[in-house]
């Protein structure tokens, strides 16, 4: 009954979050700041990770194509297919759920635990539209990053590929051409759009509702990220049986 209670406070807090808006003069600021700190400061690891898991797919694909009637240009099929399709999309969100969920919940956690939500109640501002409103914007450029991602992951099994020895450059890029469909962009950009509102969403609640002190703050942040990467997990089955299957 917890989980249902939580469930129906989740979606309460979203109907909060579109009533009484914010001046767009404050709002405006807030959502630039927002950008800065969830998008902006992760891209380093976003860029980092893909280019190693791009290699890593190239170097697993390539030593288990030990027959020579397979045609080198599989593993440039196979990291194509595997990075945009799934790791850039899906593997790239699980890690923004633990760097800005985090993040989320324990600024968020840290405001109610030095009652400065309860000072903005006071003066009359609705603090779900100031606080969890201009995150869930900020993360609407969250596909962006997610697109530098398949970028960096395809050219690192490209540069993995071809300095190991595994693929010669042309035999990779062949493979990476070879039928492409471009709805699998579409796909993974929709499923990025429905992660990144959940990143933005799932954490503030853990944030937001949190009760207790500062030791309550680190709970809520370890207990905000298992819930989005369960909620992650759970609808990349659902997108990829709707869109795919």
């Amino acid at each position: 009954m917890n989980y249902i209670a939580s469930i129906g406070s989740y979606f309460l807090m979203l109907r909060e979050v579109l009533k009484k808006p914010t001046k767009w003069p404050v709002m405006k600021s807030l959502i630039l700041k927002e950008i800065d700190e969830l998008i902006f400061n992760s891209m380093g690891i976003i860029i980092f990770i893909s280019f190693f898991i791009g290699g890593v797919v190239t170097i697993q694909t390539a030593l288990n194509l030990n027959s020579p009637l397979i045609p080198k240009s599989l593993i440039g099929f196979a990291t194509r297919q595997s990075v945009i399709l799934e790791f850039a999309p899906t593997f790239t969100s699980i890690i923004m759920a633990g760097k800005v969920g985090s993040y989320i919940t324990s600024s968020i956690g840290t405001m109610r635990v030095t009652e400065q939500i309860d000072a903005l109640e006071v003066m009359g501002v609705n603090s779900l539209n100031y606080l969890v409103f201009p995150k869930i914007i900020a993360m609407l450029i969250y596909p962006f990053a997610i697109a530098i991602a398949m970028y960096t992951g395809i050219l690192g099994g490209w540069i993995a590929g071809v300095i190991g020895g595994f693929s010669s450059s042309a035999d990779f890029v062949k493979g990476v051409q070879l039928d492409f469909i471009p709805f699998h962009v579409t796909y993974s950009f929709i499923k990025t759009i429905v992660f990144a509102f959940i990143i933005a969403t799932v954490p503030s609640f853990h944030g937001y509702y949190m009760k207790g002190g500062a030791l309550e703050v680190g709970k809520a942040s370890t207990t905000a990220f298992v819930w989005t990467s369960v909620v992650i997990i759970i609808l990349n089955y659902i997108l990829t049986q709707l869109l795919l299957g």
